[in-house]
């Protein structure tokens, strides 16, 4: 190879790929990723039925859904459309302030 070569092909290196560079990889770990979507997916459903759950419970305490056939009996279809809190997050809120049961 003669100088005149040589001096071409070291002109032209760096416009040469990079093997190590030819095919794209990625840093982000998809597996760590996934499972932190899929649990705070299910802390999502967890609190969702925990207000609902509580919302329900309230309902019977406060004696909002009383049966109108049978006297001291519950409306069952009532206890799904009950509102018994003015907001969602107070049940949500009372459900995680109050994880033992009240002494009466």
């Amino acid at each position: 190879m003669s100088d005149s070569e040589r001096k071409v092909l070291e002109m032209y290196e760096g416009s040469r790929p990079r093997e190590e560079d030819l095919f794209e990889t990625s840093n982000v770990n998809h597996i760590a990723w996934s499972l932190v979507v899929i649990l705070f997916g299910i802390v999502i459903w967890l609190c969702i039925a925990l207000v609902n759950a509580e919302n329900q419970r309230y309902a019977l305490i406060t004696n909002q859904c009383p049966d109108p056939v049978f006297k001291g009996a519950v409306d069952k279809a009532c206890l799904y459309t009950v509102k018994s809190r003015d907001h969602w997050w107070e049940h949500l809120w009372y459900g995680f302030t109050h994880v033992k049961p009240e002494r009466k």
